[in-house]
């Protein structure tokens, strides 16, 4: 908890830092592009080692739900064993398959991990801790998270593999698919909030969250975010029974851990924004003092939903595509428009 209060005067000390060097007579864009990179190497750092627990602790989550122990050599409890898995990736050899689009292949696991890094920038960690207060951030978020999809379809395509390219059709059907119900899911938010600053979406929950006024809203967007992140039961885009591994066939080495550094790095942007439009924030549970690190309950919010989407994915088997084109079209967003047309009435009775 002493780390956490101190990281919050670290953040404050780095801003005025930057202040400071103004009198310096330093280019305003010079300040700019230094501090772009320090938030850059940071959002990078706490990928990487946020990617090595989440992994861990799916393995332990996996095993538990099955009746099994789990990674237990490495280290003790086995908590080195990711870091010996990325240590593997590092080493192995970097193949290309020959009749790919060589260009492409390189650029797609970095169009998949970037996104996920921009939208670590409009999170809202605590009253102090934001890299930019977006006035439409919730806009961008699903915006950059749409860019992500894009490098799996180029993954499909480029890797000239007939499996590949079907996992990449099949991630472009679920993406519009679950893009449209996750839409509508927040829609109920933005209209009791009257925003789309995350900072002020937190703010309105002070006294309630909303998940009190949207169960439906959170059980959408649940549903919908586990989709929009290839997670099981809706993994149709990997499907290692159907298509050998999908978009990621031919890859290996760094460019295979890339996919999967953006896949945990997209679960975990997708808990925050849950925790954030759901479940208050950074904000305690209400009437509780706040005794507790604003970033404390954030995080442990986020890390309740991983948890819980862990638990989905070894609970329930893979759906068929047609079954997961019909759950979207048909059950989940009529459902959508069921929630926003309640919240209206209701709305419009209380005045």
């Amino acid at each position: 908890m002493e780390l956490l209060y101190n990281t919050e005067r670290l953040v404050e000390i780095i801003g005025d830092f930057l202040q400071s060097c103004k009198g310096y007579g330093i280019p305003e864009w010079v300040l700019t592009l230094g501090g772009g990179v320090v938030v850059a190497v940071i959002i990078a750092g706490f990928i990487a080692v946020n990617t090595l627990i989440l992994v861990l602790a799916e393995r332990k989550v996996s095993a538990f739900i099955q009746d099994r122990l789990g990674p237990m050599r490495v280290g003790p409890w086995g908590c080195l064993q990711t870091v010996a898995d990325a240590l593997k990736l590092l080493q192995k050899e970097d193949i290309t398959p020959k009749k790919a689009d060589r260009l492409i292949f390189f650029l797609s696991p970095i169009i998949v991990f970037a996104p996920a890094v921009m939208a670590y920038v409009a999170i809202s960690w605590s009253p102090k801790i934001r890299v930019a207060d977006i006035n439409l951030g919730l806009l961008y978020i699903f915006a950059t998270g749409s860019l992500g999809t894009l490098g799996i379809i180029l993954a499909g395509w480029s890797s000239a593999n007939k499996w590949s390219l079907l996992g990449g059709m099949r991630s472009a059907a679920q993406i519009i698919s679950y893009e449209v119900a996750l839409i509508l899911s927040v829609i109920g938010v933005i209209m009791l909030s009257g925003s789309l600053n995350l900072e002020n979406l937190i703010s309105c929950q002070k006294d309630c969250w909303y998940i009190v006024y949207q169960p439906l809203g959170f059980l959408l967007f649940l549903v919908s975010a586990i989709a929009e992140t290839n997670r099981a039961p809706f993994d149709i885009v990997e499907a290692e029974q159907e298509l050998v591994g999908g978009f990621h066939t031919e890859y290996s080495a760094m460019k295979f851990a890339m996919f999967f550094l953006g896949e945990y790095a997209s679960v975990f942007i997708a808990s925050a924004l849950c925790a954030t439009l759901f479940l208050g924030g950074w904000q305690p549970v209400p009437g509780l003092p706040a005794v507790v690190p604003p970033i404390i309950w954030f995080l442990a919010k986020c890390y309740l939903i991983v948890f819980i989407i862990m638990w989905i994915r070894w609970t329930y088997p893979r759906i068929r595509v047609d079954q997961l084109m019909g759950f979207s079209w048909k059950f989940l967003i009529p459902l959508g428009f069921l929630n926003i047309g309640l919240t209206g009435f209701i709305m419009a009775i209380r005045g």
